[in-house]
């Protein structure tokens, strides 16, 4: 694309993908990365030119070492500019349930993951960033995939027979 091509002139979006895993009791996979107080889901920064899909595969490959194909899309997420962190789309797919034997496949890389660890969605409250847990609490609902700005679903889903 030439730099006077009228799409250069758009803005552009930070995005994020990740993948939501459970375990054979609904617990939640989390992740303790070493550069941040909280902790996180598996996935990570799309990087240019790749699908969201695409780089939550890729995260959960680099950071605790499973191959996985992300399934259904679950969460949408618009999160305004804070700080120092511009504004991000972030998007959370079902990573599916995790086997014994998966779990015994899962090798955190140390750059990445110092620790992991399966938690109630209650526990996850008080470790996962308030936007990140809020795209967690949203999607466990019925209903299909949730849209949210900064944390807050921002529709009613029509009632079921309505």
């Amino acid at each position: 694309m030439s730099a006077d091509h009228f799409t250069a002139q758009l803005p552009t979006k930070r995005m994020a993908a990740d993948c939501l895993f459970t375990d054979g009791e609904d617990r939640l996979l989390i992740l303790k990365p070493p550069y941040k107080p909280t902790w996180d889901l598996p996935g990570g920064a799309v990087e240019q030119d790749e699908s969201p899909r695409a780089a939550a595969r890729r995260e959960v490959m680099e950071e605790i070492g499973l191959v996985v194909e992300p399934g259904e899309l679950l969460a949408v997420d618009w999160v305004a500019r804070a700080g120092d962190f511009s504004e991000v789309v972030a998007l959370l797919f079902d990573g599916g349930v995790l086997t014994p034997d998966d779990v015994e496949r899962i090798v955190p890389q140390p750059e990445e993951v110092v620790a992991f660890r399966f938690v109630s969605l209650e526990e996850a409250a008080g470790l996962l960033d308030p936007e990140q847990y809020a795209r967690v609490a949203a999607c466990r609902r019925p209903g299909g995939a949730v849209y949210l700005e900064d944390g807050q679903v921002s529709y009613s889903r029509p009632s079921q027979g309505a």
